[in-house]
């Protein structure tokens, strides 16, 4: 499926009440997603157990 397709499908999926805020925040949401599903699969990521400590750190 096309990248316009697949915008054009989320679209019609989103309630006709939507506005534009909730559409490109929507897609930038998948768009975040699928870059990280790129990354991993090209294994650049970190490990679950990596992930957590920085977050504690953060938060710490």
């Amino acid at each position: 499926m096309s990248v316009k397709n697949e915008v054009i499908k989320i679209i019609q999926e989103m309630p006709d009440n939507v506005t534009m805020e909730d559409i490109l925040y929507k897609l930038y949401v998948r768009a975040r997603i699928e870059e990280g599903i790129k990354e991993l699969d090209e294994g650049k990521g970190i490990p679950h157990e990596e992930a957590m400590e920085r977050i504690f750190k953060w938060l710490n």
